[in-house]
């Protein structure tokens, strides 16, 4: 899966932004951003739409590899919305279980 927080800062850093001013842009509280490193948590689906859009790119472009365009379904989105409410233990669990699948 692809590192979400470093696609993040690979986008601001082009930019030229700080945490700071992708908070400003985005809408969201800059305690939030940085939160989302401190603890390696994987922002919400709502908060990466309110960073795409600071971005100017689609959920698609942010999760895309090499380039290719990435088109969530609605289970994929809530999939991804449940996932990050998981504490890192609940996601070991998961993925322990997924590999038994």
């Amino acid at each position: 899966m692809k590192d979400i927080l470093s696609t993040i800062t690979e986008y601001r850093e082009n930019k030229g932004w700080t945490e700071y001013q992708l908070a400003e842009q985005s809408g969201l509280p800059q305690s939030t951003i940085s939160s989302w490193y401190r603890k390696n948590m994987i922002p919400t689906v709502p908060s990466l739409e309110k960073i795409c859009m600071a971005f100017g790119i689609t959920l698609s472009q942010l999760f895309a590899e090499d380039d290719d365009p990435v088109t969530l379904t609605a289970s994929q989105k809530e999939l991804l919305m449940r996932w990050s409410r998981l504490d890192e233990k609940q996601q070991a669990v998961l993925f322990d279980l997924l590999k038994l699948m």
